[in-house]
């Protein structure tokens, strides 16, 4: 990646932290801001340039190698090894977005005509 600074987070956002780092990562990969085979900088940096706890960092980085996106190399690092899945992303998306409203006792229409009346 040719600047961690290019990652930021959001101190407002409720979700946890790794999840916020796995989001970043998500991003940039899917932008093309780092592009697959293109190696990371390591947990401990950008950790440091995002102002978060190595396991933090390491965390959302396993996530993102079970979701197939990242390959772990010993001696080499982690690298991209594809961008995400957008369809798979709109559909974790929308289950945490169910789940949240099912929180505030929504059901699945209400959010589906929230969706439709605001596009």
């Amino acid at each position: 990646m040719a600047s961690t600074m290019l990652l930021t987070l959001d101190l407002n956002d409720p979700r946890p932290l790794h999840e916020q780092v796995a989001a970043a990562v998500r991003q940039a990969v899917a932008s093309g801001v780092v592009t697959p085979g293109q190696r990371l900088p390591s947990a401990r940096q950008l950790a440091a340039a995002l102002g978060v706890n190595a396991n933090t960092v390491l965390r959302a980085l396993r996530d993102l190698r079970d979701e197939g996106v990242l390959e772990f190399r010993r001696g080499r690092g982690v690298s991209v090894l594809r961008p995400p899945d957008a369809r798979e992303l709109v559909m974790r998306r929308t289950r945490e977005l169910l789940e949240e409203a099912r929180l505030y006792g929504l059901g699945p229409e209400e959010v589906i005509e929230m969706i439709r009346t605001s596009s």
